[in-house]
C-alpha cells in the first residue's frame, strides 16, 4: 500500500472533464460526485495526465473523469465505456481474500508457519519460514527482504526485453539479503510477502492462482473485467487509458508491463465497477465469511501519521463521517490507485495517470465516501 504522493513538472495540457451515470436509479449524490471531479481536477492540475473515479451507493455508479487519456490523440478519458486500468497493490486486497478463504475451509491456518506449506521455501540470512507465519505474511510483518530494484527486475524494462519471472526466482532474488526484522516485530510494507501469498494459494489447492482468482472470486461475483494477465502478457485490453511516467523530465507512455514481476502483489487489472463491486461484497461477507472478514481487519497503525491501519491484505481508517473506510492504494508506473468502500453500501475507485503532486488522500476518500 504506497504511492501517496509524487512530484514532477506540471502538464500544460488543458483540463478535461466528463461523466457518466450507470443505472437509471436515481444517482449518486451531487455534492459527492461535484467533489470528486474537483480532486480530479486537482490532480490533473498538478501533474497527472488523466484520472478517473467511479463512485457507488446503493447499487448505483457515476463515473467521472478528467484530463487526458491518451497525449498524442489528446482525446479525454471516455466514461461510457468501463476503462480497464492497472490496479497494482490493490491486487493484494483478492490474493488476501483467497487465502482466507482457505482458511474458513481449515486447509490454511493463520498461526501455523508458511514452512508448513512451503516447506524450504524461505530460507536466508535472519530468514526461517519455520518462524513466519501466514499471518506475518498477509499483514507485512514478516520481517522478509525484498529484491533490489535493478533494470532486470523493473516490469516495464522486462517487457521491452521479453524478460519473465517465476515465484520462485522473486524468491530466491529476495533472499540474497538478510531479513529486515525479526518476524512479528514490527509493519513494514513488502511485496514480496504476496508473492508468497501466491505461492501458497497454488501449494495449497494444486490449483494456479489465476484458476482460484476465477472460480472463487471473479465469476461469483460477475467480475467480467478483471483479470491476471498472462506471463508475457505486457499490454492492456481495450479499451484502456495509456499509462505515463515522468522519465528524464519527460512524459513517456508506460503501459506495457511485465506481470509475471508482481504477479498475486500487483499485476491485476480491472476497472472501477469491478473494483468496488467486489469490496462492497467483502464487507458484506459474500467474499468470506465475517469470522474471517474480523480477522483482515485486525491489524496495527501503518505509521504514516493519518490513522491508516493495515490487516490482512486490506487497509482500513475511521473518516470524518464516522464511516469505516476498507480498501487498498495501488501504484505501478502509469497507474495510481486508491480504492475501498464502506458497510454503509458506497464505493470508491480512482485512478490516475502520470504523477501528480500532493494527493491529498483523507480528502478524496471523504469527498467521495461521506458527502
Amino acid at each position: 500500500m504506497r504511492c501517496r504522493t509524487f512530484t514532477v513538472p506540471i502538464l500544460t495540457a488543458a483540463l478535461i472533464l466528463s461523466a457518466c451515470t450507470t443505472s437509471e436509479a436515481e444517482p449518486v449524490a451531487a455534492t459527492r460526485v461535484d467533489n470528486v471531479r474537483g480532486d480530479l481536477d486537482s490532480m490533473v492540475g498538478s501533474g497527472a495526465v488523466g484520472a478517473i473515479a467511479t463512485l457507488t451507493g446503493n447499487g448505483v455508479s457515476t463515473v467521472v473523469s478528467a484530463g487526458l487519456g491518451d497525449t498524442a490523440a489528446a482525446t479525454p478519458i471516455a466514461t461510457d465505456v468501463a476503462q480497464h486500468v492497472r490496479i497494482g497493490s490493490v491486487t493484494k486486497s483478492f490474493t488476501a481474500a483467497i487465502v482466507l478463504q482457505l482458511v474458513a475451509e481449515h486447509r490454511i491456518d493463520l498461526d501455523r508457519s508458511i514452512d508448513t506449506y512451503l516447506p524450504g521455501l524461505l530460507t536466508g540470512v535472519g530468514v526461517d519460514g519455520r518462524a513466519i507465519t501466514v499471518r506475518q505474511i498477509l499483514g507485512h510483518r514478516s520481517g522478509l527482504p525484498e529484491p533490489a530494484r535493478s533494470p532486470d527486475l523493473d516490469e516495464h524494462e522486462a517487457a521491452k526485453n521479453g524478460r519473465t519471472f517465476t515465484p520462485a526466482e522473486e524468491i530466491a532474488l529476495a533472499l540474497e539479503h538478510p531479513a529486515k526484522f525479526a518476524p512479528g516485530s514490527r509493519f513494514e510494507y513488502t511485496n514480496i510477502n504476496f508473492i508468497v501469498a501466491g505461492m501458497l494459494i497454488e501449494a495449497v489447492t494444486g490449483h494456479r492462482y489465476t484458476d482460484e482468482l476465477r472460480d472463487r472470486i471473479l465469476t461469483p461475483l460477475g467480475l467480467s473485467n478483471t483479470y491476471l494477465p498472462a506471463t508475457g502478457e505486457t499490454g492492456l485490453r481495450h479499451p484502456h487509458p495509456t499509462g505515463y511516467t515522468t522519465v528524464d523530465g519527460t512524459v513517456t507512455d508506460t503501459t506495457r508491463m511485465e506481470p509475471s514481476v508482481p504477479w498475486t502483489s500487483g499485476a491485476l487489472v480491472s476497472t472501477g465497477a469491478d473494483v468496488n463491486r467486489f469490496f462492497l461484497a467483502l464487507l458484506a461477507g459474500q467474499v468470506v465469511p465475517e469470522p474471517q472478514l474480523r480477522q483482515m481487519l485486525d491489524g496495527i497503525d501503518m505509521g504514516n501519521g493519518d490513522g491508516m491501519s493495515y490487516g490482512l491484505g486490506i487497509g482500513y481508517t475511521q473518516l470524518p463521517c464516522g464511516a469505516q473506510y476498507v480498501g487498498h492504494i495501488g501504484g505501478v508506473r502509469g497507474f495510481s490507485t486508491v480504492a475501498g468502500a464502506t458497510r454503509s453500501g458506497r464505493a470508491v475507485t480512482i485512478v490516475h495517470t502520470g504523477e501528480s503532486s500532493s494527493v491529498d488522500l483523507g480528502g478524496m476518500l471523504t469527498h467521495a465516501l461521506c458527502e
